[in-house]
């Protein structure tokens, strides 16, 4: 028996036989061309073509995983025209007159290498999106443009198998991963690839246990033989003992015991014995979690942290790339409310190319709605796209560490000249409702006149904590002091509900103290009307929920 460790993307435990997938890397060598400009023309032809494909892997996926799954296949698309691949291409070809695949290729590897040097997981998944682009850009132009040959080829050793496998292999494309017979894969293990790929989201929308960054070199040895794949713990077995399997066979049942019957709770209503209702959301990170939080029946996304948006990369996102992933999510969610949180940059999470100042004390500095204020064509950016997805579902706008209403009044401003643009320029906009994060002391204090000017409250419960006990949470010295159940964060969790009711605005928990289960009782008493959490939350707590009486307190 052998044991390999790897990186779990999506949970389960899969068992059955071990498909070494191949695919041909070869390296590319460069060759001298007189006619620049008609190599030049190939390419731009080759990327037409490229269009073409990914429209086609775009409407398949849509049909495999839906439009949240599938917005991978328009990042790519977007990736075709980015100014930096293309100026380097073009300028490889002029320059070097050299083929159009060489350029291509070398394009490829340098973005490529620059994204991995930073050794961050989801700068590596744009590594990964560049490498997948450029493949396919060399596949058509050494295939003379065949718009569906390429296609066809790179997956058909993986579409072989008659019956369902395990799929190893050094790594796999989203383009790879969504042209698999699903009926035909039990389970992805890779050595490269990273958790944030968008071929471990679409693995995580297809159900698949999958594991990356595998300590293993997948050779033609393992064709055939016995895997086991632990999702839960993040293990690749390859011809395990009897015993072993044994084991993991009663505890694949049990798992999926435990899920049928927590499934038993799809559709309906998270209300207690005595008639108290609440409504249990989901926090998220990107859309690769919307499948997760469909699964578990979320009445909604109480919390899209969209600053994942824009980490990861060397540039902000575009209006249009904002787009794109507001409105997946929102015509996932199919009219389910959904709750962005705008740009929440600074303090723990940090991006180079918005050279923010060094700070003594970042999580008490320039982070947040405080950026988005001070640098407003950013801001502006965010709400323009977000404004223009409203169109398409039940989106929320709601801003970060707000202190007082100086600020709020501001962001309506610069809300309403947004909304002004949008409707000079005859582009389509919806009417999102606007809300706060209460997650400051002096946002406690003045819930009652914020209420006047937010159509929602939320409670980031993480932040409260930290500038209530005035300790940083990220100082692990000083855990045992870091009361989350401290009076007094309750305390202001009770001040906040109130002042919201009274001004006739629903107010939610989003931090991870809505998940502990030792406060349900007690939020739900003082009138929460909210608790959004992780995904895999939703249905423990709403068993929960169903079991217990408020009116016991």
């Amino acid at each position: 028996m052998q044991r390999y460790r790897g990186k779990s993307v999506f949970e389960g435990i899969a068992m059955g036989k071990i498909r070494v997938y191949r695919k041909d890397e070869t390296q590319l060598k460069p060759i001298k061309v007189q006619n620049t400009e008609g190599e030049l023309e190939r390419y731009f032809a080759a990327k037409r073509t490229a269009a073409q494909q990914l429209k086609q892997l775009y409407e398949k996926a849509v049909r495999q995983v839906g439009e949240a799954g599938a917005a991978v296949f328009e990042v790519h698309g977007m990736l075709l025209e980015d100014g930096e691949y293309n100026r380097s291409v073009e300028s490889i070809i002029r320059e070097e007159h050299v083929n159009a695949e060489y350029a291509v290729s070398m394009t490829g590897e340098k973005l490529s290498e620059r994204f991995v040097a930073m050794e961050d997981d989801y700068i590596a998944s744009k590594a990964a999106d560049v490498k997948d682009i450029s493949r396919r850009l060399v596949e058509i132009l050494q295939r003379n443009n065949d718009v569906t040959g390429s296609l066809q080829a790179s997956v058909a050793e993986a579409e072989k198998p008659s019956e369902p496998v395990i799929v190893v292999a050094e790594d796999l494309s989203p383009s790879e991963t969504i042209q698999m017979n699903k009926d035909n894969v039990l389970a992805f293990v890779t050595v490269k690839g990273s958790a944030c790929s968008h071929t471990a989201i679409l693995a995580g929308m297809m159900g698949i246990p999958a594991l990356v960054r595998t300590e293993l070199s997948p050779d033609a040895s393992m064709d055939g033989q016995q895997g086991i794949v632990d999702g839960y713990e993040g293990v690749f077995y390859v011809e395990p003992e009897a015993e072993l399997e044994k084991q993991m066979r009663i505890r694949r049942d049990a798992e999926l015991e435990k899920k049928k019957q927590l499934r038993e709770l799809v559709g309906k209503r998270s209300i207690t014995a005595d008639g108290k209702q609440v409504m249990l959301c989901a926090n998220i990170g990107n859309i690769g979690d919307l499948k997760a939080v469909l699964e578990n029946d979320a009445d909604g996304i109480g919390l899209f942290r969209s600053e994942f948006i824009y980490l990861g990369r060397n540039s902000y996102p575009t209006e249009e790339e904002q787009f794109l992933i507001y409105k997946a999510a929102a015509e996932a969610m199919n009219g389910k409310p959904i709750i962005i949180r705008t740009l929440d940059i600074g303090a723990d999470k940090q991006c180079d190319y918005f050279h923010l100042e060094k700070e003594e004390n970042p999580a008490l500095g320039c982070r947040a709605i405080r950026i988005c204020l001070k640098r407003p064509e950013i801001f502006r950016t965010q709400l323009r796209a977000l404004f223009r997805a409203s169109v398409y579902g039940n989106i929320a706008i709601m801003y970060p560490m707000i202190t007082g209403v100086r600020e709020m009044k501001r962001i309506q401003e610069i809300a309403a000249e947004v909304k002004k643009e949008l409707r000079a320029g005859g582009i389509a906009f919806g009417e999102p409702k606007q809300g706060i994060m209460i997650e400051t002391p002096a946002a406690v204090m003045m819930s009652d006149e914020l209420a006047k000017e937010a159509d929602f409250f939320s409670i980031g419960t993480n932040d409260l904590i930290q500038y209530t006990l005035a300790m940083d949470r990220q100082n692990a010295g000083l855990e045992e002091y870091c009361d989350s159940h401290y009076p007094a964060v309750l305390r202001m969790i009770e001040i906040v509900v109130k002042n919201a009711h009274k001004a006739g605005i629903p107010v939610g928990i989003c931090g991870e103290l809505g998940a502990d289960r030792e406060f349900t009782r007690e939020f739900l008493a003082l009138g929460v009307d909210e608790l959004s959490v992780s995904p895999e939350s939703i249905l423990p707590l709403r068993k929960l929920i169903r079991q217990m009486n408020v009116e016991e307190i």
